[in-house]
């Protein structure tokens, strides 16, 4: 069976890539914009959906991976910095506090669809102006929402992660994906 991943994002391809199955990467054109009044965990979840649905519309033999991450601080969404001085702000404002990170997968084939979210909790240590621009000099997370990379020098900045699987964090929760292929019908261990 074809298997698509919905995404053009290097961390997830590497994240699927452990499960050892084939695949192909398709860029969805997906408007990522909140709707009004939507939950930060709703956002996660219609962006998955949506990127995965694009995809599957136009390879209605394949199946398609969507996923999507919403990082949520004090109710509101925190994207992606883009820039050296948006990931310093971002990472001031989580300092000493906790940041719920929301993370969406969606697997769809025609009218098929199964979908997860994972909701991972990060209680980051108080940082110091120093610490953090260090950080953000040291590992450039300018395309990581919350402005770090977990999987690399970030787990620095942190006093805890809570999480059902640690792989959500990095943008694809592959538990919840694995057993979604299953299934479906591939075969993993």
């Amino acid at each position: 069976m074809p298997l698509l991943l919905a995404s053009t994002s290097r961390y997830r391809r590497e994240l699927l890539e452990r499960l050892r199955l084939p695949f192909h990467i398709a860029r969805p054109e997906v408007d990522e914009a909140a709707l009004p009044g939507e939950s930060v965990a709703a956002l996660a979840a219609r962006l998955a959906r949506a990127k995965a649905g694009a995809i599957a519309r136009q390879q209605p033999e394949a199946w398609v991976i969507g996923s999507d991450q919403a990082a949520e601080l004090d109710g509101q969404p925190l994207g992606k910095p883009g820039q050296r001085d948006a990931a310093i702000a971002q990472l001031a404002a989580m300092s000493g506090r906790e940041v719920h990170f929301h993370t969406a997968v969606c697997l769809a084939r025609d009218e098929q669809a199964l979908e997860a979210l994972d909701t991972t909790t990060v209680r980051f240590r108080t940082l110091t102006p120093e610490e953090i621009e260090r950080y953000v000099d040291a590992e450039q997370p300018f395309d990581c929402a919350g402005s770090f990379k977990a999987e690399g020098l970030g787990i620095a900045l942190f006093d805890a992660i809570e999480s059902k699987d640690p792989t959500a964090l990095v943008g694809l929760p592959l538990i919840a994906l694995a057993r979604m292929l299953r299934e479906a019908g591939f075969e993993l261990p």
